[in-house]
Protein backbone atom coordinates (compact mmCIF):
# COMPACT_ATOMS: atom_id res chain seq x y z
CA UNK A 1 0.00 0.00 0.00
CA UNK A 2 1.35 3.05 -0.58
CA UNK A 3 0.11 6.50 1.10
CA UNK A 4 1.89 9.26 -0.46
CA UNK A 5 2.52 11.69 1.93
CA UNK A 6 2.87 15.72 1.51
CA UNK A 7 5.77 17.79 1.61
CA UNK A 8 5.61 19.93 4.62
CA UNK A 9 7.82 23.41 4.92
CA UNK A 10 9.12 22.74 7.91
CA UNK A 11 8.40 20.73 11.61
CA UNK A 12 9.16 21.15 14.65
CA UNK A 13 8.63 18.40 17.73
CA UNK A 14 8.71 19.74 21.47
CA UNK A 15 9.85 16.87 24.33
CA UNK A 16 6.72 17.31 26.54
CA UNK A 17 7.83 14.38 28.62
CA UNK A 18 10.57 11.93 28.18
CA UNK A 19 12.87 10.03 31.23
CA UNK A 20 15.37 12.49 31.69
CA UNK A 21 15.95 16.36 31.72
CA UNK A 22 18.95 18.31 31.55
CA UNK A 23 18.97 21.93 31.70
CA UNK A 24 22.63 22.68 30.56
CA UNK A 25 22.38 20.95 27.55
CA UNK A 26 23.06 23.45 24.34
CA UNK A 27 21.38 24.49 21.74
CA UNK A 28 21.97 23.89 18.05
CA UNK A 29 20.39 25.29 14.87
CA UNK A 30 17.94 22.61 15.21
CA UNK A 31 17.89 21.28 18.31
CA UNK A 32 16.20 24.17 21.18
CA UNK A 33 17.07 23.68 24.64
CA UNK A 34 14.86 25.35 27.27
CA UNK A 35 16.56 28.79 27.34
CA UNK A 36 17.73 29.02 31.29
CA UNK A 37 16.39 32.64 32.96
CA UNK A 38 17.91 33.85 35.72
CA UNK A 39 15.46 32.63 38.08
CA UNK A 40 15.71 29.23 36.29
CA UNK A 41 16.87 27.11 39.47
CA UNK A 42 13.69 28.34 42.13
CA UNK A 43 10.87 28.95 39.90
CA UNK A 44 8.44 25.82 39.57
CA UNK A 45 10.44 24.21 36.25
CA UNK A 46 10.29 20.89 33.71
CA UNK A 47 9.61 17.51 35.13
CA UNK A 48 10.70 14.30 33.89
CA UNK A 49 9.31 10.77 34.59
CA UNK A 50 9.13 7.08 32.83
CA UNK A 51 7.21 7.83 30.07
CA UNK A 52 6.99 9.91 26.84
CA UNK A 53 5.03 12.59 25.42
CA UNK A 54 5.65 15.12 22.27
CA UNK A 55 3.69 18.35 20.82
CA UNK A 56 4.16 18.07 17.01
CA UNK A 57 3.62 21.30 14.72
CA UNK A 58 3.74 21.16 11.20
CA UNK A 59 4.12 23.84 8.82
CA UNK A 60 2.95 24.03 5.22
CA UNK A 61 2.69 28.11 3.40
CA UNK A 62 0.98 30.18 6.10
CA UNK A 63 -0.50 27.44 7.56
CA UNK A 64 -0.01 25.98 11.05
CA UNK A 65 -0.92 22.57 12.51
CA UNK A 66 -0.18 20.80 16.01
CA UNK A 67 -1.21 17.51 17.12
CA UNK A 68 -0.12 15.64 20.95
CA UNK A 69 1.80 12.44 20.16
CA UNK A 70 1.37 10.70 23.52
CA UNK A 71 0.88 11.52 26.62
CA UNK A 72 3.09 10.37 29.41
CA UNK A 73 2.50 8.28 32.56
CA UNK A 74 0.96 10.50 35.77
CA UNK A 75 -2.06 12.59 35.63
CA UNK A 76 0.33 15.49 36.30
CA UNK A 77 3.01 15.62 34.49
CA UNK A 78 1.57 16.31 31.09
CA UNK A 79 -0.53 19.32 31.87
CA UNK A 80 2.60 20.59 34.55
CA UNK A 81 5.17 20.66 31.55
CA UNK A 82 2.33 21.83 28.63
CA UNK A 83 1.42 24.73 31.54
CA UNK A 84 5.74 25.49 31.70
CA UNK A 85 5.73 25.37 28.18
CA UNK A 86 2.13 27.25 27.41
CA UNK A 87 1.03 25.00 25.16
CA UNK A 88 -2.05 25.30 25.61
CA UNK A 89 -4.05 21.97 25.16
CA UNK A 90 -7.83 23.49 23.37
CA UNK A 91 -4.83 24.47 20.17
CA UNK A 92 -4.58 20.84 19.56
CA UNK A 93 -6.05 19.20 16.09
CA UNK A 94 -6.00 15.40 17.39
CA UNK A 95 -4.03 13.17 19.61
CA UNK A 96 -2.12 10.29 18.88
CA UNK A 97 -1.04 7.42 20.89
CA UNK A 98 1.64 5.23 19.91
CA UNK A 99 0.53 2.04 21.84
CA UNK A 100 -1.90 1.26 24.77
CA UNK A 101 0.61 1.33 27.57
CA UNK A 102 -0.23 3.49 30.60
CA UNK A 103 3.33 5.35 30.49
CA UNK A 104 2.11 6.93 26.96
CA UNK A 105 -1.46 7.27 27.91
CA UNK A 106 -2.47 8.19 31.30
CA UNK A 107 -1.41 11.80 31.35
CA UNK A 108 -4.82 11.91 29.03
CA UNK A 109 -6.80 11.75 32.13
CA UNK A 110 -4.56 15.14 33.63
CA UNK A 111 -5.80 17.20 30.60
CA UNK A 112 -9.04 16.46 29.29
CA UNK A 113 -10.64 18.56 31.79
CA UNK A 114 -8.94 21.54 29.89
CA UNK A 115 -10.67 20.71 26.30
CA UNK A 116 -13.69 22.35 27.60
CA UNK A 117 -16.54 20.98 25.39
CA UNK A 118 -15.04 20.62 22.35
CA UNK A 119 -14.89 16.89 20.98
CA UNK A 120 -10.89 16.27 20.66
CA UNK A 121 -10.32 13.15 18.08
CA UNK A 122 -7.85 10.63 19.46
CA UNK A 123 -6.48 8.02 16.77
CA UNK A 124 -5.03 4.94 18.46
CA UNK A 125 -5.26 1.04 17.12
CA UNK A 126 -7.88 -1.02 18.84
CA UNK A 127 -5.41 -3.09 20.51
CA UNK A 128 -4.75 -0.21 22.43
CA UNK A 129 -7.03 -1.30 24.47
CA UNK A 130 -6.42 -4.25 25.85
CA UNK A 131 -6.11 -5.27 29.77
CA UNK A 132 -2.11 -6.44 29.68
CA UNK A 133 0.80 -7.16 31.88
CA UNK A 134 4.74 -8.38 31.56
CA UNK A 135 4.99 -11.95 33.56
CA UNK A 136 8.18 -11.77 34.92
CA UNK A 137 10.47 -15.44 34.72
CA UNK A 138 10.27 -15.10 39.02
CA UNK A 139 6.56 -14.84 38.32
CA UNK A 140 5.77 -11.35 39.18
CA UNK A 141 3.70 -9.17 37.52
CA UNK A 142 3.71 -5.67 35.78
CA UNK A 143 -0.21 -4.63 35.47
CA UNK A 144 -0.01 -2.60 32.39
CA UNK A 145 -3.86 -0.73 32.74
CA UNK A 146 -4.95 0.67 29.31
CA UNK A 147 -6.87 4.11 28.53
CA UNK A 148 -10.09 4.31 30.23
CA UNK A 149 -12.42 4.60 27.76
CA UNK A 150 -15.70 5.07 29.50
CA UNK A 151 -14.13 8.18 31.62
CA UNK A 152 -11.77 9.55 28.13
CA UNK A 153 -15.11 9.68 26.12
CA UNK A 154 -17.58 11.69 28.96
CA UNK A 155 -14.39 13.77 29.15
CA UNK A 156 -13.89 15.48 25.56
CA UNK A 157 -12.55 12.69 23.57
CA UNK A 158 -13.83 11.05 20.43
CA UNK A 159 -11.95 8.02 19.56
CA UNK A 160 -10.83 7.41 16.15
CA UNK A 161 -9.82 3.48 15.79
CA UNK A 162 -7.54 2.65 12.65
CA UNK A 163 -5.59 -1.02 12.28
CA UNK A 164 -4.05 0.81 9.05
CA UNK A 165 -2.31 3.72 8.08
CA UNK A 166 -3.86 6.95 7.80
CA UNK A 167 -3.46 10.56 7.21
CA UNK A 168 -3.63 13.78 10.03
CA UNK A 169 -3.91 17.29 9.76
CA UNK A 170 -4.62 17.82 5.99
CA UNK A 171 -2.70 14.73 5.05
CA UNK A 172 0.81 16.43 6.19
CA UNK A 173 1.11 13.73 8.80
CA UNK A 174 1.06 9.86 8.37
CA UNK A 175 0.33 8.14 10.95
CA UNK A 176 1.81 4.47 10.02
CA UNK A 177 -0.92 2.21 11.48
CA UNK A 178 0.05 -1.48 12.71
CA UNK A 179 3.94 -2.12 11.53
CA UNK A 180 4.97 -4.90 9.53
CA UNK A 181 7.44 -6.79 11.32
CA UNK A 182 10.44 -7.98 8.47
CA UNK A 183 13.68 -7.64 10.21
CA UNK A 184 15.00 -11.41 11.89
CA UNK A 185 15.95 -9.18 15.18
CA UNK A 186 13.10 -6.81 16.34
CA UNK A 187 11.52 -9.85 18.17
CA UNK A 188 9.00 -7.91 19.81
CA UNK A 189 8.56 -8.02 23.84
CA UNK A 190 8.62 -12.20 25.43
CA UNK A 191 7.14 -11.54 28.33
CA UNK A 192 4.20 -9.46 27.35
CA UNK A 193 0.58 -10.87 27.59
CA UNK A 194 -2.79 -9.71 26.99
CA UNK A 195 -6.12 -10.37 28.22
CA UNK A 196 -8.02 -11.84 24.91
CA UNK A 197 -11.92 -13.50 25.30
CA UNK A 198 -11.26 -13.59 28.99
CA UNK A 199 -7.94 -15.44 28.69
CA UNK A 200 -4.37 -14.36 29.09
CA UNK A 201 -2.93 -15.12 26.40
CA UNK A 202 1.16 -14.10 25.00
CA UNK A 203 1.07 -10.88 23.06
CA UNK A 204 5.21 -10.73 22.62
CA UNK A 205 4.40 -8.57 19.13
CA UNK A 206 1.88 -5.72 20.64
CA UNK A 207 0.38 -5.24 17.37
CA UNK A 208 -1.22 -1.79 18.43
CA UNK A 209 2.77 0.38 18.27
CA UNK A 210 2.89 2.97 15.81
CA UNK A 211 4.93 5.94 14.86
CA UNK A 212 4.39 9.43 13.49
CA UNK A 213 6.03 10.06 9.64
CA UNK A 214 6.52 13.83 8.01
CA UNK A 215 7.72 14.88 4.67
CA UNK A 216 9.91 17.63 5.17
CA UNK A 217 10.87 19.41 2.02
CA UNK A 218 14.73 18.90 0.69
CA UNK A 219 15.40 17.21 3.65
CA UNK A 220 13.56 14.02 4.00
CA UNK A 221 11.40 11.86 6.10
CA UNK A 222 10.78 12.66 9.84
CA UNK A 223 10.02 9.88 12.05
CA UNK A 224 8.70 9.64 15.74
CA UNK A 225 8.07 6.80 17.69
CA UNK A 226 6.78 6.04 20.82
CA UNK A 227 8.13 3.11 22.57
CA UNK A 228 9.55 1.18 18.77
CA UNK A 229 7.87 -1.84 20.64
CA UNK A 230 7.72 -2.70 16.49
CA UNK A 231 11.26 -2.23 16.40
CA UNK A 232 12.93 1.31 15.25
CA UNK A 233 14.47 -0.63 11.86
CA UNK A 234 10.74 -2.25 11.14
CA UNK A 235 9.15 1.23 11.58
CA UNK A 236 11.30 3.18 9.74
CA UNK A 237 11.22 0.90 6.64
CA UNK A 238 7.50 1.08 6.98
CA UNK A 239 7.95 4.11 6.61
CA UNK A 240 9.79 4.34 3.35
CA UNK A 241 7.35 1.89 2.23
CA UNK A 242 4.11 3.82 2.53
CA UNK A 243 5.51 7.18 1.35
CA UNK A 244 7.64 5.87 -0.96
CA UNK A 245 11.06 8.26 -0.22
CA UNK A 246 13.76 6.72 1.17
CA UNK A 247 16.00 9.07 3.03
CA UNK A 248 15.38 9.21 6.72
CA UNK A 249 16.42 12.43 8.19
CA UNK A 250 15.56 12.45 11.51
CA UNK A 251 14.39 9.08 14.02
CA UNK A 252 13.45 10.50 17.36
CA UNK A 253 11.57 8.31 20.27
CA UNK A 254 11.83 5.12 22.48
CA UNK A 255 13.54 2.11 21.16
CA UNK A 256 12.50 -0.02 23.56
CA UNK A 257 16.15 -1.27 23.93
CA UNK A 258 17.04 -1.29 27.80
CA UNK A 259 17.20 -4.05 29.57
CA UNK A 260 19.25 -7.42 29.17
CA UNK A 261 16.21 -8.93 26.99
CA UNK A 262 16.74 -6.33 24.50
CA UNK A 263 20.85 -6.16 24.43
CA UNK A 264 21.08 -8.58 21.53
CA UNK A 265 18.64 -6.22 19.65
CA UNK A 266 21.11 -3.03 20.09
CA UNK A 267 24.17 -4.34 17.37
CA UNK A 268 22.03 -5.06 14.51
CA UNK A 269 19.52 -1.90 14.83
CA UNK A 270 22.43 0.21 15.36
CA UNK A 271 24.57 -1.23 12.25
CA UNK A 272 21.18 -1.10 10.52
CA UNK A 273 20.92 2.57 11.31
CA UNK A 274 24.19 3.09 10.41
CA UNK A 275 23.17 1.85 6.58
CA UNK A 276 19.87 4.23 6.76
CA UNK A 277 22.17 6.99 7.59
CA UNK A 278 20.02 9.39 9.16
CA UNK A 279 21.47 13.26 9.74
CA UNK A 280 19.79 12.91 13.43
CA UNK A 281 18.47 10.11 15.89
CA UNK A 282 17.14 11.51 19.29
CA UNK A 283 17.27 8.05 21.22
CA UNK A 284 14.30 8.86 23.92
CA UNK A 285 12.40 6.90 26.69
CA UNK A 286 12.69 3.30 26.83
CA UNK A 287 16.37 3.14 24.54
CA UNK A 288 17.90 2.65 27.37
CA UNK A 289 21.57 3.92 28.17
CA UNK A 290 23.88 1.16 26.40
CA UNK A 291 21.67 1.42 23.23
CA UNK A 292 22.02 4.94 23.44
CA UNK A 293 25.90 4.63 24.05
CA UNK A 294 25.98 2.51 20.82
CA UNK A 295 24.48 5.04 19.13
CA UNK A 296 26.20 7.57 20.18
CA UNK A 297 29.67 6.12 19.51
CA UNK A 298 28.71 4.87 16.46
CA UNK A 299 26.91 7.39 14.73
CA UNK A 300 28.34 10.17 17.03
CA UNK A 301 27.42 13.09 14.12
CA UNK A 302 24.12 11.83 13.80
CA UNK A 303 23.54 11.39 17.33
CA UNK A 304 21.48 13.98 19.27
CA UNK A 305 20.52 13.31 23.53
CA UNK A 306 17.12 14.47 24.26
CA UNK A 307 15.71 16.17 27.39
CA UNK A 308 12.38 17.18 28.15
CA UNK A 309 11.77 21.06 27.08
CA UNK A 310 13.87 20.69 23.69
CA UNK A 311 12.55 21.62 20.41
CA UNK A 312 13.37 19.79 17.18
CA UNK A 313 13.07 22.32 14.45
CA UNK A 314 13.36 20.57 11.04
Amino acid sequence: MMMPLKEVDSVEILTLLDNSIDLLLSSTECVRRLPLPPDALTREGLVAEHGFAALVTVRSGNTSDSLLFDAGLSKTGLIHNMDVLDVRPKELHAVVLSHGHADHTQGLMGMVDRLGERRMPLLLHPDAFLERKVIFPDGHELNLPPPDRRILSQDGIEFVEERGPSYLLGGLVLVTGQVHRTTPFELGLPLHHALVGGTWQPDPYIHDDQAIVVHVKDKGLVVLTGCGHAGAINTIRQAQELTGVQTIHTVIGGFHLGGLLFEPYIAPTVAALKEIGPAMIVPAHCTGWRAAHAIARELPDAFVPNSVGTRFVL
